[in-house]
């Protein structure tokens, strides 16, 4: 199976504090991860608030600039589904043009056939065309959440990092938004790196799981294997709390 990323021997590191004489000092955050995500594959990332999570994200993203090693992209650059579905929409624009924004930054569409793009879109997801017109405000957590995903799914990425993108929805509008993006996996050929605290949704949907504590990965492998038979203390601690 191809890969669509490939992260070796990641090392990261925050710089922080005051600088001194011209330089800050450095706190590492992720120590030698390696893993990597194959082609139409969900990988859950689970850990503790503080064990590295977000810090991987950011560096799969590019958002980290401090790191050594290597995070090999076998796609366009991947996009970012965030947990709260009403900060990360625009609330000055409407749906359609929040939409339409990433295949104008990509110059790859004419007007008319953004807009095409958007109703298809917005059909697929389960709102319907005339939801272009509306604001982020007039829409319920899941509808937003919805149209996040369509975000950063319209300009056909490879790989979406889905950071804990159900834990403010409720249970019934979680299992939505899990076939949602299912359906999307499928549609559109996607892979995912799927990061939760909610051990039940990340074995709902993920084919591995990656296992972070103190930046470090300390397990990973398929979820059946790794939640039926953990080999690692924290990992036995986890499924403990998740029940």
């Amino acid at each position: 199976m191809e890969n669509v990323l490939e992260v070796r021997g990641l090392n990261a590191w925050y710089e922080e504090g005051p600088a001194l004489f011209g330089s800050r000092r450095r706190r590492q955050v992720l120590f030698d991860v390696s893993f990597s995500v194959g082609a139409g594959e969900i990988v859950g990332l689970v850990g503790e608030s503080g064990s590295g999570k977000t810090s991987l994200s950011r560096a799969v993203l590019g958002l980290l600039p401090d790191y050594e090693g290597e995070i090999v992209h076998r796609s366009a650059r991947p996009q970012m589904v965030f947990q709260d579905p009403y900060s990360s929409l625009n609330p000055a624009h409407s749906v359609g043009w929040i939409l339409e924004e990433p295949l104008r930054a990509a110059g790859i569409l004419d007007a008319a056939q953004r807009r095409a793009a958007v109703t298809e879109l917005l059909e697929k997801i389960g709102l319907g065309g005339d939801y272009a017109s509306r604001r982020p405000s007039q829409l319920s957590g899941g509808q937003r959440q919805r149209v996040s995903i369509a975000a950063a799914v319209i300009a056909k990425p490879r790989l979406i990092v889905a950071d804990e993108p159900v834990s403010a929805l409720d249970v019934t509008v979680q299992a939505q938004i899990l076939r949602l993006l299912a359906e999307l996996k499928e549609d559109y050929e996607l892979s995912y790196l799927f990061i939760s605290h909610d051990l039940n949704v990340i074995w709902q949907i993920c084919s591995r799981v990656l296992v972070m504590k103190e930046g470090r990965i300390v397990e990973q492998g398929p979820v059946e294997e790794v939640f039926d038979r953990p080999r690692h203390e924290y990992t036995r601690q986890l499924l403990a709390a998740a029940g």
